[in-house]
């Protein structure tokens, strides 16, 4: 691995004569400073050119506009053309663990599995360009699905596990699947008993022929495990399915897919409206792993990551799960969902080297009674993101779990999804207050109300272009425009700061987003679910800071005149209704809101009130 010098110890380098070694290491010879400078710079454009290293570049910037720069070209490949050439290079190497039930697979292993099952969903007739939902928590057949589907040029819905009926209707909806992969239960989780409620005709149909009035796209049911349930085919089936004809059509498939196919659609969320599909391509995800990756040090040797984080987010997907593709990485899943101890027993046990989770993740780590018992010595790296990351959180997780080079990345979904990254070898002060520079060709800029960019460190909103930036919302060319100009400027609706080096700092949101434990979550669907509620009249959705889970949701509820409510009344309608990361943890029933003169609610006011009230700080 490379060694990074900090800009004190490059100084008193300068600042002496020094014996070097040459980069060929055949002599050693006294030289100047201004001769070490040179030689420095030498070897940084050598590696830059020889192994097209991507390093922290000193920018002087004046205005807030920076574009990553990098030797390392963009890859025009598809996911599946990545995956066939690590499989060529590795293909004895573990590629995946899943520690509950030790399921092993190595990439050999994997990639025969993988083109079986693209080879039955080509048999049941799904086509280039259809819709696949995926729902489900962390396992094997999660990841067997994400790349059978980028083979056989279907493009996978990533669906939130803990949905209920009426998210889940939406999402098939919005984007016109024509099949779902689900997993049967998990946790208070009855998946088929919520596929029945939202189909009623699923258990007098043949599996694969459904014809539902509410979806009338949705053709094919596939439940994991060996389970056989009404109108639906079990995951095993479909990976029997597919004959020799069929491996045939997926391996002729690879040279008709376009590096700029669709391929991924998550559903995010804003402040306003329901979830809106981000559409992702090939393009998108292989190279955001690509400079993701080599800004981590995946390039220079192997390394085991242990995946806290859930596969339906593109912090599991695309940071994670692509890892393994793109550079031969070993990803370890402790666990279906997070669960901090065994996360530590995999660390341990797996020897692992790099560590993703959100800063919940960490906090209920670090803080479990059991924590100085596992050996953590293994780590060195990782991705600590998904919400805002206290800066003695960081230091702790450096510390005490070993992670001197662990990052926090920036990004949204729209952007597959990171912009920005830190440097493994910054300094802890650049690690706590910054979210790095931008990737490479990822261009950035900071702008004022007037879309003029800023002076640097003088805030604005942040807006990105380049290699992630999504297609766009599905079937939703409106939203779409709203974030996205016609010169592929996405517009963030954060407020950020761009130092003279082109690091960034997150100083607020224009969006009202709440961000709980690395979720999304938007006020005005839950919001809108509340209103349904008989007794109440009006309703506001507010984040307000809570030290484990980054925000919790708080919800101020006008009640209808001679109408009563409690706490607990408010939380029980809304168990099994909307997902649990949603219901609000907090609950006040006002008389009024806080209103400016012309009438909008305040609601900066309110999370101040509920800040004072709460006793907590950010």
């Amino acid at each position: 691995m490379k060694t990074c010098l900090s800009g004190k110890m490059l100084m008193n380098i300068l600042h002496k004569s020094v014996r070097v070694t040459s980069l060929r290491r055949l002599k050693t010879s006294l030289v100047s400073s201004r001769q070490l400078s040179k030689s420095l710079q030498d070897s940084i454009s050598t590696r830059q050119s020889l192994y097209g290293e991507d390093i922290s570049e000193a920018a002087h910037l004046t205005h807030s506009y920076r574009h990553g720069l990098a030797a390392t070209p963009l890859q025009g490949v598809t996911i599946g053309q990545k995956l066939q050439q690590t499989v060529q290079k590795f293909p004895n190497r573990e590629m995946f663990v899943f520690k509950r039930g030790n399921v092993r697979r190595t990439f050999q292993q994997f990639f025969e599995e993988c083109d079986q099952l693209a080879a039955g969903l080509v048999a049941l007739g799904l086509k280039r360009g259809d819709r696949v939902g995926m729902w489900g928590p962390n396992t094997l057949e999660w990841v067997l699905t994400q790349f059978a589907t980028a083979r056989a040029g279907l493009i996978m819905v990533s669906i939130n596990p803990a949905y209920q009926v009426n998210e889940l209707v939406h999402a098939l909806k919005k984007v016109g699947c024509r099949a779902i992969i689900s997993a049967s239960t998990f946790k208070t989780q009855d998946y088929y008993k919520m596929l029945h409620q939202a189909l009623p005709e699923l258990d007098r149909c043949k599996a694969g022929q459904l014809k539902a009035k509410s979806l009338p796209m949705l053709e094919t049911i596939i439940m994991l495990g060996e389970e056989k349930f009404p109108g639906t085919f079990s995951f095993p089936e479909v990976q029997e399915m597919g004959d020799h004809a069929h491996r045939r059509t997926v391996l002729e498939m690879q040279d008709k897919l376009q590096f700029d196919d669709p391929i991924n659609i998550q559903f995010t969320s804003g402040t306003t409206g329901r979830p809106k599909g981000a559409t992702l391509t090939h393009h998108n995800i292989v190279n955001n792993q690509w400079f993701v990756g080599r800004r981590l040090g995946y390039h220079e040797m192997h390394h085991r990551l242990c995946m806290a984080v859930p596969l339906y987010r593109c912090f599991g997907m695309v940071l994670a799960a692509m890892a393994a593709a793109v550079f031969g990485t070993t990803i370890v899943s402790p666990s279906p969902s997070f669960e901090p101890e065994p996360t530590l027993q995999a660390i341990q046990e797996e020897r692992c080297t790099s560590i993703y989770g959100t800063p919940t993740m960490f906090i209920d780590m670090l803080h479990h009674p059991n924590f100085d018992k596992y050996r953590l010595t293994s780590l060195n790296t990782g991705l600590i993101g998904g919400s805002y990351c206290p800066a003695e959180l960081m230091k702790q997780v450096v510390s005490q779990m070993h992670c001197p080079e662990i990052c926090i990345p920036y990004g949204t979904t729209e952007n597959g999804p990171l912009t920005f990254l830190g440097h493994k070898c910054d300094n802890l002060e650049r690690k706590c207050n910054t979210i790095g520079q931008p990737l490479p060709h990822v261009e950035v800029k900071v702008v004022n109300i007037n879309g003029e960019i800023t002076p640097v460190n003088v805030p604005g909103e942040l807006w990105t272009r380049g290699h992630g930036t999504m297609h766009g919302y599905w079937g939703d060319p409106d939203k779409t425009a709203e974030v996205i100009g016609p010169d592929r400027w996405y517009r963030t609706g954060d407020v950020a700061v761009l130092d003279e080096q082109g690091y960034g700092r997150i100083v607020g949101r224009i969006k009202d987003m709440i961000i709980r434990g690395g979720e999304n979550i938007y006020p005005r669907e839950i919001e809108e679910f509340l209103h349904t509620h008989p007794k109440v009249k009006d309703v506001q959705v507010i984040g307000v800071p809570d030290e484990r889970m980054g925000e919790e949701v708080c919800a101020w509820i006008k009640l209808k005149e001679g109408e009563n409510m409690v706490e607990n009344d408010v939380k029980t309608f809304c168990k099994g209704q909307i997902s649990h990361f949603k219901i609000p943890r907090y609950i006040r029933f006002v008389e009024e809101f806080p209103l400016t003169v012309t009438g909008k609610v305040q609601k900066y006011k309110m999370r101040e009130q509920m800040v004072k009230e709460l006793g907590l700080q950010r």
